[in-house]
């Protein structure tokens, strides 16, 4: 059995029971959600654990991995210049929609309390916005780290990873190195914990809805058909870019993305769908070797745009889920932390990907984590939809700067007659 399937199992089986003790023996239900409960935030606290070194070593070496790529060309500049570009667009279009679209649905209490019940808000800053500001750079970077605090480990990381590529290549490489091998040290130890996820989530989800019934079950699917709704608008815009900056004929362009986003339903992966988008990028849009062959294959490496949609929209969800109203600053501070875990993220394996970014967004934004395992398992539904749009915002990134590149290439010198 699949890992995704063990997930649902534990899901599912999960929901099953607790609706059935909610609606059958509503105080027996409690009980056992009290006594399930632990082995859940058990599981939970291993996979938090890793998520302070992880982030910070996926921070650093992703900008010495663009560092690098940026050093290899205008090109590559430009390539890079247009995954932020889009990455902040992106993550500020679900910071601006998804409360928006929730605010029209009511939460329903029951969920609310449930979530309150298992587990509470981390600490945020409420002293106004000169406390928020002189929070972003920690006075004392280990204590932020052991206080879990994600915006000053972050802006440390930041700090740490463009001074590292000041310095000479060879210690430069060892520092990374190091890194590299932490993030995937802690990888390995997410996978562990991940072979009992089925465990863990059906204690958490019986735990939930034991004392929220059906209403979790409804909830859960608002969250999917949030998720949707953004990936679905996200692919639309991104071609509407690509239109518009990139310079592309609509049809034209659509002739070569078509077969890429079929390729990229049915593997679901981006990485798969590479040599589709290379020869349709090359043999169908027409665009150079040179810059297909070096942006697409960046865009794979650094690139993937529904990751901060995902992120912004599980904050927000879990937010409104609550009944939290999410300030401006700590949707600012989720968009700037998407953009950075998103670049130094893409490669990372399976549902390890969900846990190990989500918690620093959603822990950075002042809210309960707790609820990220049971939509983590819900998440491989709109997956599909992720993908495609993946592979569109890689598509539209190499007709940004093909277009680009068209604009500044020199004119060919006149003919001469003899």
């Amino acid at each position: 059995m699949s890992q995704t399937a063990r997930v649902l199992s534990g899901l599912i089986a999960g929901i099953a029971i607790g609706i059935l003790l909610a609606w059958q023996a509503p105080e027996l239900g409690l009980r056992i959600a009290a006594t399930v409960e632990p082995f859940g935030k058990l599981w939970l606290n291993a996979l938090q654990m890793t998520v302070v070194p992880l982030v910070f070593a996926l921070v650093v070496v992703g900008i010495n991995q663009a560092s690098d790529a940026a050093h290899s060309g205008r090109v590559a500049r430009q390539a890079i210049l247009s995954f932020v570009i889009l990455l902040t667009a992106a993550a500020s279009m679900a910071a601006l929609l998804a409360p928006l679209a929730l605010s029209m649905l009511q939460p329903d209490p029951a969920v609310a309390v449930a979530l309150r019940g298992h587990a509470t808000a981390l600490p945020i800053a409420s002293g106004g916005w000169a406390d928020a500001l002189t929070a972003i750079i920690p006075s004392n970077a280990l204590a932020a780290a052991a206080a879990s605090a994600m915006l000053p480990l972050v802006t440390f990381a930041l700090f740490f990873g463009f001074a590292l590529t000041r310095i000479d290549a060879a210690p430069r490489a060892q520092v990374v190195g190091l890194l590299k091998a932490v993030s995937d040290a802690m990888i390995v130890i997410v996978h562990w914990v991940l072979w009992a996820a089925p465990v863990g989530i059906f204690a958490l989800v019986l735990a939930l809805t034991a004392r929220s019934g059906l209403g979790m079950l409804q909830a859960l699917g608002i969250y999917i058909l949030l998720e949707c709704s953004l990936y679905v608008l996200a692919i639309v815009l991104l071609v509407v870019v690509a239109v518009i900056v990139g310079r592309q004929k609509f049809g034209h362009f659509m002739s070569g993305l078509a077969p890429v986003q079929v390729v990229a339903a049915s593997t679901q992966s981006s990485l798969a769908t590479l040599p589709a988008m290379l020869d349709s990028a090359e043999n169908k849009l027409g665009y150079p070797n040179r810059i297909a062959g070096l942006v697409l294959p960046m865009a794979v490496s650094l690139f993937r745009i529904t990751s901060p949609i995902q992120y912004i929209a599980t904050a927000c969800f879990i937010a409104w889920a609550l009944g939290v109203d999410l300030g401006f600053a700590q949707l600012a501070t989720g968009v700037a932390l998407s953009v950075l875990v998103s670049m130094g993220s893409v490669g990372l394996p399976g549902q390890a990907i969900f846990l190990a970014t989500n918690l620093p967004i959603t822990s950075a934004m002042g809210l309960p984590i707790a609820a990220l395992p049971v939509l983590m398992a819900v998440d491989a539904i709109p997956d599909v939809l992720a993908t495609v749009g993946n592979v569109t915002a890689d598509m539209t990134a190499t007709a940004i700067v093909a277009s680009r590149n068209d604009e500044q290439a020199p004119s060919a010198p006149p003919a001469t007659t003899a």
